[in-house]
């Protein structure tokens, strides 16, 4: 299966933009461009907490196809938001435990301007 194709043809993932940038063995990371109409926040570009979330979720799905060659499925996703994302976003996500029905991802998402750690995630996915 190819990764980055499978991700760049998801509807949604274009809508908002997200671009994997990086998958490989259990581990991805992606990107998404704030732009005005992402935001929350009518006088500054500040990220709508769905767009944190879609990125963490898209990453870390991205991270457990790369183990499982498959599509798979959200089961549950937990997020906390610690900061506003107030610029472009990059997510880092890790697989953490890969059983035979479901697996784990954890993610954290990243505001690129400064590196400021916006939100951590743990993804729990269908892959068997």
């Amino acid at each position: 299966m190819d990764i980055e194709e499978f991700f760049e043809s998801m509807p949604f993932a274009q809508l908002l933009g997200v671009e994997i940038t990086e998958v490989d063995d259990g581990h991805a990371e992606g990107y998404i461009e704030m732009r005005e109409e992402l935001s929350w926040n009518a006088d500054r570009v500040m990220a709508h907490g769905g767009v944190t979330f879609t990125l963490a979720d898209t990453v870390g799905g991205a991270a457990l196809v790369s183990r499982v060659d498959q599509p798979v499925p959200t089961i549950d996703m937990r997020i906390d938001y610690l900061a506003a994302g107030t610029g472009d976003l990059r997510a880092e996500a890790d697989v953490v435990r890969l059983g035979g029905d479901v697996g784990t991802v954890d993610v954290d998402v990243y505001a690129t301007t400064d590196d400021t750690l916006i939100a951590t995630a743990r993804g729990v996915y269908k892959t068997g």
